[in-house]
């Protein structure tokens, strides 16, 4: 039953993951693909800056809803098979198998010729479900290096790093009686998610290192007559 509790997981959260809300978002509000314009990237920056803050406002909060809904019916699919996890560890394993597989369904959208984000919104939301406090320090630590350089991809590429080393940090302090290999098969699946993030900011970190990278703003590059 684990077992299929883990494949029903992994193919539920793919399948949510691939609902791309950038694109969705600005298809129906400006009848566009945001994957023309600016970085090509269907994602949360671009899409403010090329579309502006209203489209950007519900691509946040459809990316950060997908996450936690992925980790969500992973815990339900665990109740409903009777696979015998504690609810420690639906939060956390379970959590994590689903993740890792909204973010492939957010970089690669079974609905959008496989073309997509680059999963960090995903990966962050589903410690909502999983660990709070890591989610709330991976929020400081990206605001943080967001507010010193003015970059984004580096705010981004910062927190994934540090994502691992919380997992294993907040699971030590409160690992209770867990045994020392799930905490780090925890960590392992954790780092799984952010080193895909990660490699997903490889023209980023070319630009970064060229000085070429676009610093973060609120504005809007989207003209007037595309509105």
């Amino acid at each position: 039953m684990l077992i299929l509790a883990i494949l029903l997981s992994a193919v539920l959260s793919y399948l949510l993951g691939s609902c791309n809300f950038s694109i969705i978002v600005v298809r129906l509000w400006k009848h566009k693909d945001i994957r023309n314009y600016g970085s090509y990237n269907a994602g949360l920056t671009n899409t403010l800056r090329c579309f502006g803050k209203g489209c950007a406002a519900f691509t946040l909060i459809g990316d950060l809803g997908k996450g936690i809904i992925a980790v969500f019916l992973s815990r339900f699919i665990c109740t409903l098979l009777e696979t015998g996890l504690t609810a420690q560890q639906d939060v956390h394993f379970i959590g994590y198998i689903a993740g890792i597989f909204a973010i492939l369904g957010h970089v690669y959208p079974l609905y959008y010729h496989f073309k997509g984000g680059k999963g960090v919104l995903v990966g962050v939301s589903v410690f909502l479900e999983i660990d709070w406090k890591v989610f709330l320090c991976l929020i400081g630590i990206f605001i943080i290096v967001l507010a010193i350089s003015k970059y984004v991809s580096l705010g981004s590429i910062i927190a994934s790093a540090c994502c691992p080393f919380l997992t294993f940090l907040f699971q030590v302090l409160q690992r209770g009686d867990l045994p020392w290999w799930y905490l780090w098969l925890n960590t392992l699946l954790s780092a799984v998610m952010a080193g895909w993030v990660i490699g997903m900011h490889d023209s980023n970190i070319q630009r970064l290192r060229n000085g070429t990278e676009n610093k973060f703003s609120f504005h809007s590059s989207e003209k007037k007559d595309e509105g």
